[in-house]
């Protein structure tokens, strides 16, 4: 059964940091990327990163602040958020893709459930 199971999320002041976790079972993937979506927006990629040669991506607003990595033994991708702000609240997604390093929703094939994040002001 493929299955990916984030975990982390929670609620937090300005400033602040959490760590979101991503398990994955079941399957074999190239990268798993980090998603988020806040109410009436499109989902937007955040991090990315490769299972084969760690080679990373991450979007724009979140370079110096949030950090992606790999644990192979544990087939588990880490978000570490730092520096977190009232626009970072969203729900975040982790997914997998067969395909190396993208930051595009669409190329990826299975997802999980999200976990919400709410950042205070």
């Amino acid at each position: 059964e493929v299955r990916l199971v984030e975990s982390g999320g929670g609620s937090v002041q300005a400033g602040g940091s959490l760590r979101l976790s991503c398990e994955a079972s079941g399957f074999t993937f190239d990268a798993i990327g980090w998603f988020r979506q806040a109410p009436g927006e499109q989902r937007e990629g955040v991090s990315c990163i490769s299972g084969r040669d760690g080679k990373i991506q991450h979007a724009d607003f979140v370079k110096g602040r949030f950090t992606i990595s790999l644990d192979k033994a544990k087939n588990t991708v880490y978000l570490q958020m730092n520096s977190l702000k009232p626009e970072d609240t969203a729900v975040y997604y982790c997914a997998a893709t067969t395909r190396a390093t993208t930051m595009k929703p669409a190329d990826f094939g299975s997802w999980g459930q999200g976990t919400q994040v709410t950042i205070s002001s």
